[in-house]
């Protein structure tokens, strides 16, 4: 069965979804959805009541009247007035925004992506205090490989949702019966449905810990890891964590930057004169993008509360937050709605808004404090278990090869491909389902 073409899993039928839960790892001790969890029901979802540490069903159930509340304070914007430029080296361009903002206060619907959301298997479980919540879709073929899929910022499980199709099917797509995956796709801690942490600790080494034990939990003694971004990092994490079980990684935001070179580009300094023509374009690439387009993670790197406070008040500062990078970092040309739709760029700026996670997520960076694409920050070098890495062209550098292979030793796959961002599973779901197949075939 399918909806709005993204897979319902066995789950998608009320007598389905007892037969998949009653065959599934995940299911042992659940009990009815209609038994409300007090934590989660009355704000945004219901959750199967039990012990925490169980695996209980979700669905999301926003109230009408907070949606009410996010057109009301769009409409209510106070704008600034016209950028001096004639592009977006200001930032978001007033027109672009307000047309953006129309649009979510008019016509725009969230009841859509609650409703396929809702018609995949969604679930809460408590790790280390916290509700993690996660998408969990096991593919007919009882030999798939299973696989957790970990988004970034401004990033979210939405990002991940048009995979899943490709993935847990692969015949229909191209795919061999054998190529298949069982995806884990959970929220980060402080994103989505998952909780907030209340105290400090919970960075990448920490989440890493949590998304073994989650795969555990689900039944999982075989898994591989991927992600982009924030994902990125987690992954690095939880690779030379080295739990029992862990297959590999895939990452498609590789810390590649060579120690000796990482002051060069953080100070603006040319290039040295003995790269090749790739490395070169690297370095200027990322020295362009710490001189001028890393201003939104300095800011959440050193005072996450403070901007927290727009994000969290006002549906438009958050949108233009958001927006500036969604258009940045697609392989677009700087216009996202060449390969998103509004409506889907809309749905992800909106489950920022109605989860209230501004300034939560934000702190994620505060615990990450650390140059992300430096393998020495990264600690890359003490990764022993095969790494594999997909270079997308619209990522917010291109990770040269020859870097990469220095940075990981354990490197077995790399490729760079000819379309796709930083968003690459939500901008080329099915060439980023294809590239999950071609990484991880040597593990199986």
């Amino acid at each position: 069965m399918r909806d709005n073409g993204i897979p319902v899993s066995p789950a998608g039928t009320d007598a389905n979804r007892r037969r998949f839960l009653a065959g599934s790892a995940a299911a042992v001790g659940l009990m009815a959805i209609a038994n409300a969890d007090p934590a989660i029901a009355g704000q945004l979802g219901v959750a199967a009541k039990g012990p925490p540490s169980t695996i209980r069903p979700f669905r999301i159930n926003v109230p009408e009247a907070a949606l009410r509340d996010m057109k009301r304070r769009i409409a209510d914007t106070r704008w600034p007035d016209r950028e001096t430029v004639p592009d977006s080296s200001q930032g978001v361009q007033l027109a672009r925004l307000q047309a953006l903002c129309n649009h979510w206060a008019t016509s725009y619907d969230w009841r859509k992506i609650e409703g396929r959301l809702n018609a995949l298997p969604q679930f809460v479980t408590q790790i280390d205090g916290l509700d993690i919540h996660f998408l969990h879709v096991r593919s007919r073929n009882p030999d798939a490989l299973p696989i957790i899929i970990t988004h970034g910022w401004p990033g979210s499980i939405l990002e991940m949702i048009k995979t899943i199709a490709p993935l847990t099917d692969p015949v229909a797509h191209g795919g061999r019966e054998e190529d298949a995956f069982h995806v884990v796709i959970p929220s980060i801690p402080g994103y989505g449905f998952s909780s907030r942490p209340t105290e400090l600790g919970w960075g990448p080494d920490r989440v890493a810990r949590a998304w073994d034990v989650l795969m555990k939990r689900l039944g999982y003694s075989r898994y591989v890891s991927q992600g982009g971004d924030h994902g990125s990092v987690i992954s690095d994490a939880l690779a030379r964590q080295k739990p029992a079980g862990l297959l590999g990684i895939h990452v498609n935001m590789p810390p590649t930057i060579p120690p000796e070179l990482v002051k060069g580009i953080n100070a603006g300094d040319p290039p040295p004169p003995n790269l090749s023509e790739p490395e070169r374009v690297a370095f200027e690439t990322l020295s362009k993008f710490f001189a001028r387009n890393a201003a939104y993670g300095a800011l959440m790197v050193t005072r996450p509360q403070t901007i927290g406070y727009a994000l969290c008040d006002s549906p438009t500062a958050l949108a233009a937050f958001m927006y500036e990078k969604i258009a940045e970092w697609t392989d677009s040309g700087g216009e996202p709605e060449r390969v998103l739709t509004r409506d889907e760029i809309l749905d992800a700026i909106s489950l920022y808004w109605l989860t209230d996670t501004g300034a939560s997520s934000s702190r994620f960076y505060w615990e990450n404090n650390n140059n992300n694409f430096s393998s020495a920050a990264q600690r890359t070098g003490e990764i022993t278990i095969p790494v594999a890495v997909t270079v997308f062209p619209g990522e917010i550098y291109r990770a040269p090869k020859t870097w990469t292979e220095r940075a990981y030793p354990t490197l077995g796959y790399f490729n760079q491909v000819d379309k796709g961002g930083h968003f690459a599973a939500w901008e080329q779901p099915e060439l980023f389902a294809a590239e999950m197949r071609a990484a991880f075939k040597s593990l199986r």
